[in-house]
């Protein structure tokens, strides 16, 4: 080797040390960066001549030695749209590029990033804190069906919820077999009342009264009374509990529902005529609300024979156990949430929600391959492979954890240690420099 080529390679040794040294500076630099993956740093050597008799100097070349499949720790955050991945998934995000009629435009590449620290920007978009826009899979509404064809900006819209007028009603209670006297009668029936809403969203008012006729039968009357007060008879039927012609029941199960024919309630014709144990049991009555002064509304009084709707058990008072009805009142918006399964849910004032997105998490063959970008992303390249966009907890992609940030995957006790070996290996290097310096000019001085 002669002492130029030791020059020579002490030069690059100290070049290799210095990447290694910037390497270290990053990690260091943003240990406390949501989301950030660590650089660590390899070294190479590149040879001139090498045979068993002789031996020239050659060089060191430092590379990058990318981590981006080691986790980073999850911690819990105050925000409530941040989302922590555990896997080896990343969230797809588009880079704004300008607005056109107030509607930003979007670079056409996929980026892909773990700063899962999201908030909703004035426009409805959920932006990280690097700015970048979370994609995620568009949800038809009217269907209940998630689009998974295309990855797209996730915009929350602040729309109203739309009223849905009630259509049925549902009734679980138990009549006593012996009521208290003076009450089950038909100027003292056993009444229970439930709010339901008609095709506006207005609040109107259903009461079930229940009188017995004689052991076992009962007659029910329903009433409507509207948000202005005005009362409504919408009908009466007749239910006989436990077995009647045709048909054998436990005691106390419903065996019949008839309706009166002078009423406006109505049965369907195999309930009518010939039910069967285990068939449903309702009713279909129209009520005078809403815009067409008729909406009709089926009672669910359970099944002929079965324990978990209308029932007449021993006792003398009204157990009522539930009553529920399907409609909704107009709602405004509340708020949006992330679900651990990908879900964006917007909330209403009403108690509704509705899922308007899905975010998927996208997995690489290789994901060290990456390309790094700014702000914590990074581009597919060939080596990485392409990207596929998996539902949580598929495929190996991970989950989610909500309301939580995944930290850097950097940690300050290695990088240290990597900083003083680095050092040393560079004063190592710069002492071979400086020796071949102090040889080469005793060899010129040997002139003289």
């Amino acid at each position: 080797m002669s002492l130029f080529g030791a020059l020579s390679t002490a030069i690059s040794g100290l070049n290799a040390q210095s990447a290694a040294f910037g390497n270290i500076s990053d990690n260091v630099a943003n240990s406390q960066t949501t989301g950030y993956k660590r650089v660590d740093t390899s070294f190479q050597d590149y040879l001139t001549t090498s045979t068993a008799t002789v031996n020239e100097s050659g060089a060191v070349v430092a590379q990058p030695d990318y981590v981006n499949n080691v986790q980073g720790t999850v911690s819990q955050s105050d925000n409530p749209l941040a989302l922590a991945i555990t896997g080896q998934g990343f969230f797809a995000v588009s880079q704004a590029t300008g607005i056109v009629n107030n509607v930003p435009t979007f670079d056409p590449e996929q980026y892909y990033t773990r700063n899962g620290n999201f908030s909703m920007n004035a426009e409805g978009y959920l932006v990280n804190t690097a700015g970048q826009y979370l994609n995620g899979w568009t949800a038809d509404i009217s269907k209940g069906a998630i689009n998974q064809n295309a990855l797209v900006p996730i915009q929350v819209t602040q729309t109203s919820y739309n009223p849905q007028a009630t259509t049925k009603v549902t009734l679980s209670a138990n009549l006593p077999a012996t009521p208290a006297s003076g009450t089950a009668t038909t100027t003292s029936p056993l009444s229970s009342q439930i709010t339901v809403y008609d095709s506006l969203g207005t609040a109107q008012t259903i009461d079930l009264n229940w009188s017995q006729t004689s052991s076992n039968d009962w007659t029910l009357d329903i009433k409507a009374v509207s948000n202005t007060g005005t009362t409504t008879d919408c009908g009466s039927a007749d239910i006989v509990f436990g077995s009647t012609t045709g048909i054998t029941v436990p005691d106390g199960t419903i065996g019949s529902v008839v309706s009166d024919p002078s009423s406006s309630l109505a049965l369907t014709t195999s309930d009518a005529t010939s039910p069967t144990a285990g068939s449903a049991a309702w009713l279909r009555f129209n009520a005078p609300f809403g815009s067409s002064g008729s909406q009709p509304i089926m009672l669910n009084l359970g099944t002929y024979g079965g324990t978990s709707g209308l029932t007449q058990y021993a006792g003398t008072t009204y157990n009522l156990e539930g009553l529920t009805q399907d409609g909704v009142p107009p709602g405004s918006y509340s708020s949006v949430t992330m679900q651990e399964n990908g879900d964006v849910v917007v909330n209403y004032n009403n108690g509704q929600s509705r899922t308007i997105a899905q975010i998927p998490l996208v997995t690489f063959n290789d994901p060290n391959q990456l390309q790094r970008q700014n702000g914590q992303a990074f581009s597919a390249t060939t080596t990485s492979g392409q990207p596929l966009a998996n539902a949580v907890n598929t495929n190996g992609a991970g989950s989610l954890v909500t309301s939580s940030v995944e930290n850097s995957n950097v940690d300050i006790a290695t990088e240290f240690s990597q900083l003083i070996v680095a050092q040393e290996a560079y004063s190592a290097n710069a002492k071979v420099v400086t020796s071949s310096d102090q040889m080469l000019q005793v060899t010129i001085n040997m002139k003289t």
